[in-house]
């Protein structure tokens, strides 16, 4: 895999967003090793799988948004379109 050095404006939010994960999942641990109630493990698990996901899809967009569209350039409206389609649909994910 080549690596590229290709940082976007979601980055440094989506670095945040997963150290607070990361912190969360810590927590989770200990939550564990306490012996805590299934169910409030189960909300906490919860709420990092959310995190991360959210996480995730900021990133798909913001790439789709810029690495895309420098890939595609400019296209005529017909082109266009189907490019448009993809990166809506995707939200969905």
């Amino acid at each position: 895999m080549t690596e590229h050095a290709h940082p976007h404006t979601s980055h440094p939010d989506t670095i945040k967003r997963l150290k607070r994960a990361e912190g969360h999942l810590r927590g989770i641990i200990a939550m564990i090793e306490a012996g805590r109630p299934c169910l409030d493990i189960a909300q906490q698990l919860h709420a990092v799988e959310k995190a991360v996901g959210q996480a995730k899809r900021t990133l798909i967009q913001d790439h789709l948004d810029h690495c895309l569209e420098d890939a595609v350039g400019s296209l005529p409206r017909a082109q266009r379109q189907s490019i448009d389609d993809f990166k809506e649909i995707t939200k969905y994910l």
